[in-house]
């Protein structure tokens, strides 16, 4: 029996792993960096050791670290969760070999499944369906597009689309480097790249005892750069004959490996349906909980079981019953390149659907790791209803903080094309334009009211009872109004307020068709052309914090005036996030021409890679970036003074 388990990894999966522990009365030990040493999983865990250092290459990705610390903790079996070491056949062996439990599959079906390329071989010889490789240095046009992909990794590190030939050779490489710091392998390989096709997944359960479930199919088509952003089970719209395909070739690729344990085989689904094997995730995936629903089971628990020799509870698995759909929810900005965002996450409520998370409010989001906040699960009886309840739990969720893809996720989620049911890997290729324009205008100014007038109730003397704020008495000389400027955030919108306050005691603002019917420090109601809408306001570092019924908005505070210094040199390249600069463009120095659109410099955060291009054909008169240089948001890298003449542009005789 397991009494002890040191879980390698930290943030969401670890919380998850933890609270099953602790419903099978498990000791939990977790392992932090210097980064995390605040972080909930480490508050939730019984026992604590730290790995010096802030970056992943020099703690989570320590495996002689991990293994010291879960010797040193007294723990007797190591989970790794996702990502990290996960699907890391060394470190799977090291834990066994230092006398712990290994919760994972056998050490040869990682290592089987590790390299992709490798995978595909083993695939095809069981009879798996799936892509022809691509030799890069024989491509043709005729063989466009193609998917880079890193071999020894996942999660969208080191994938990239080619449509050009001429693109292909550097494109390799930035794949090749980008694997090679994710992974610590920089082999790519290419494959046909599907247009329009769908991402669906088998997840398996095998035990030592040769039984193997196939736990239904998951779809995970809507990702943004690769990664997957909207999850649900089961897959809808599938052909009774395609899933069973598919299912049989899971429990296929998984007898070929001699699998136990937790995994994922995935499948690409070409328009008209034909399945193609991708690859098989020797591990737990971030978006098990839509399978956990639908099948009322806890797969942590069914791991911990297998891991402990016992078999799976019955040869069949239980029958499942509804659909789960899942969104990620991420400190990122789509409308803005999908630019991480981090900061203080001063409050985190989704109520009425299942939240795994590894922050509470107060948390900070940092620049180190996956911009996850959360993942948020709903479950119904039928599809329309789980879409329904999961849209209108983040529609209705205080989240206050940095940036996130709440709105996104709602419109993506109301989307026709996703309510019918009608999903490929381009989805965010066609609608991202449309599912991040800037909000109602309206519904802004309305909320920006609501603001203006909480801000005047807590700047006011006296209150009465039931929230409502007497604003003083009536003078024969009525004051002049005030005056309230806010930008809404992301989009940059203004709004100026006016308010002045009322014979009555009251207040009155200056935008026509709008009625304060009461205004208190932190709620407001106000009418609006006969509909009474109520507004939750919450102000803190010099933002404020909208929350209505039907959608939140972000304000912050502007000074009465502009400031007209307040200016940046034309042509500087500012840091749009904080992160760590990993490599510039060959022979930049101060001086060099430079195109308009060339990229410049590469910046990492939280694990995705950022190019930075030239704002304008010019002249490079400014370098102040430097690879492993760390730098904070809008911090200058480089400036470009514009020429008159393009350099690309040849000149005539």
């Amino acid at each position: 029996m397991i009494n002890s388990l040191l879980v390698a990894n930290r943030g969401e999966i670890a919380c998850r792993i933890f609270r099953t522990c602790r419903a099978l009365g498990i000791a939990t030990v977790a392992v932090y960096s210097d980064a995390d040493a605040g972080a909930l999983h480490v508050r939730e865990a019984d026992t604590a050791v730290r790995l010096p250092g802030a970056a992943p290459a020099d703690t989570y990705l320590r495996g002689d670290l991990v293994v010291a610390a879960a010797l040193a903790a007294g723990a007797d079996a190591v989970h790794p969760g996702y990502g990290f070491l996960s699907e890391n056949a060394d470190f799977a062996a090291a834990v066994q070999d230092a006398g712990l439990r290994w919760i994972g599959p056998p050490v040869k079906a990682i290592e089987l499944m590790a390299s992709k390329t490798r995978a595909k071989e083993l695939m095809a010889a069981a009879g798996v369906p799936l892509l022809a490789p691509v030799d890069p240095a024989a491509a043709t046009a005729e063989d466009l597009p193609l998917l880079l992909k890193a071999a020894a990794g996942g999660g969208g590190r080191g994938m990239r689309i080619v449509r050009e030939l001429v693109d292909l050779p550097g494109e390799l490489t930035a794949a090749g480097a980008e694997a090679l710091s994710a992974f610590g392998d920089g082999e790519v390989f290419a494959e046909p790249y599907v247009e329009r096709g769908r991402h669906v997944e088998v997840q398996v359960m095998a035990d030592e005892h040769d039984g193997v479930w196939a736990l239904g199919t998951r779809d995970c088509s809507l990702q943004r750069r690769h990664q997957k952003v909207i999850e649900e089970a089961p897959a809808p719209g599938l052909p009774d004959g395609l899933r069973e395909r598919l299912h049989e070739a899971a429990v296929a690729a998984a007898r070929a490996v001699g699998y136990r344990g937790a995994g994922t085989v995935e499948f690409l689904v070409a328009p008209g349906g034909r399945p193609y094997f991708l690859e098989m995730n020797t591990r737990l995936q971030v978006e098990h909980p839509v399978t956990e629903e639908v099948f009322g089971l806890d797969l942590v628990a069914l791991q911990l079981r297998i891991a402990e020799g016992e078999p799976l509870p019955a040869a069949e698995p239980p029958s499942p019953a509804g659909h789960a759909v899942e969104a990620r929810l991420y400190a990122e900005d789509p409308a803005r390149d999908w630019q991480p965002q981090t900061g203080a996450l001063l409050s985190l409520d989704v109520p009425g659907v299942r939240l795994d998370t590894g922050y509470t409010g107060g948390d900070t989001i940092g620049v180190h790791y996956d911009p996850m906040i959360a993942k948020v699960i709903a479950r119904a009886p039928t599809r329309a209803e789980a879409v329904r309840l999961l849209a209108r739990a983040l529609e209705r969720a205080r989240i206050h903080g940095p940036v996130t893809n709440r709105d996104l996720l709602v419109r993506s989620l109301r989307h026709p094309d996703f309510v019918g049911g009608r999903l490929d890997t381009g989805f965010y290729d066609r609608h991202l334009s449309e599912l991040t324009r800037a909000p109602d205008a309206a519904a802004t100014r309305l909320a920006a009211t609501a603001a203006a007038v909480a801000e005047a109730a807590r700047n006011a003397t006296s209150a009465t009872r039931g929230g409502f704020t007497r604003f003083g008495a009536w003078r024969n000389l009525p004051s002049q109004p005030q005056l309230r400027r806010y930008r809404s955030e992301p989009d940059g919108g203004e709004h100026e307020i006016t308010y002045r306050p009322t014979r009555d005691g009251g207040l009155t603002v200056g935008t026509d068709g709008i009625r304060v019917v009461s205004a208190g420090r932190a709620r407001v109601t106000l009418e609006h052309d006969g509909v009474t809408r109520h507004f939750d306001v919450f102000p803190a570092d010099g933002k404020v914090y909208v929350d209505t019924a039907s959608g939140a908005y972000t304000f912050t505070a502007l000074p009465r005036f502009t400031d007209p210094a307040d200016r940046t040199e034309p042509g500087s390249l500012l840091a749009p996030m904080p992160g760590t600069v990993v490599r510039l463009a060959d022979g930049l120095a101060e001086g060099a021409d430079v195109v308009a659109g060339q990229p410049l410099i590469w910046l990492e955060a939280m694990k995705m890679e950022h190019r930075i291009l030239a704002p304008a054909s010019g002249t490079l008169t400014a370098l102040h970036a430097a690879p492993g240089l760390q730098v904070e948001v809008g911090a200058l890298l480089a400036v470009v003074t514009e020429s008159s003449t393009d350099p690309s542009e040849e000149q005539p005789a």
